[in-house]
């Protein structure tokens, strides 16, 4: 009785074990937070590590560099946006149902309130850090105008739109989608637009780009 008494008085007092990924995670939900609250240059790794609720050595283990953390971020939110977009689905809808699910997961990505602070952050950094606009742009904007290309690649390779550079023309929709209601929030003008009024956007966006290349 003695022993057992004493094995579990020791086993209460053993740290809990986490694994990598879910440390990553705890480490990059931190940084996030103190990026958008404090800017990147004068957030230090001592303070995220503190916030996380980890040790420098094991923040610098996990993430090398500052940079790291800024990247794993946006990575993180381009992920989430690839979720929202379940490719099984999105293959079994018909065009115009397609065009409006994938507008607003973007919209949706795009003019967050956690992206729009981040967009501030990047511009406002990327004069001394020009590192994080070239992560942020290859990481975010290249990333989902890809998703879209291909899509919309695929619909004029089905006969269902016509096309002459997939490419271009996922630009031009993505701009259109966005571009007023996100500058404006980031100017600070305007509130990000809430779900209602991204799906209607979505809406309005997909009806006009189709009338211009529906077969």
């Amino acid at each position: 009785m003695v022993e057992i008494q004493l094995i579990e008085k020791r086993s209460r007092g053993r740290p809990q074990i986490r694994c990598d990924d879910d440390t990553k995670g705890l480490i990059i939900e931190a940084a996030d937070v103190q990026f958008r609250e404090n800017g990147y240059a004068a957030t230090s790794i001592n303070v995220i590590a503190q916030a996380a609720g980890v040790s420098t050595k094991t923040l610098y283990r996990l993430f090398p560099a500052k940079d790291d953390l800024l990247s794993s971020i946006i990575s993180d939110r381009i992920n989430r946006f690839f979720l929202a977009l379940d490719q099984s689905t999105l293959a079994t809808m018909d065009l115009r149902e397609g065009l409006e699910r994938l507008l607003t997961a973007y919209g949706m990505l795009t003019m967050s309130p956690d992206t729009i602070d981040m967009m501030r952050l990047i511009i406002a950094e990327s004069d001394r850090f020009p590192e994080i606009a070239t992560d942020f742009y290859q990481t975010a904007i290249i990333g989902s105008n890809a998703v879209m290309e291909k899509w919309l690649t695929k619909q004029a390779e089905r006969g269902l739109i016509r096309l002459e550079d997939p490419h271009m023309a996922s630009g031009m929709l993505r701009g259109m989608m966005i571009m007023e209601p996100q500058r404006a929030a980031i100017l600070r003008q305007e509130k990000p637009p809430g779900i209602e009024e991204i799906t209607q956007r979505a809406r309005i966006c997909a009806d006009i780009f189709l009338r211009g290349c529906q077969v």
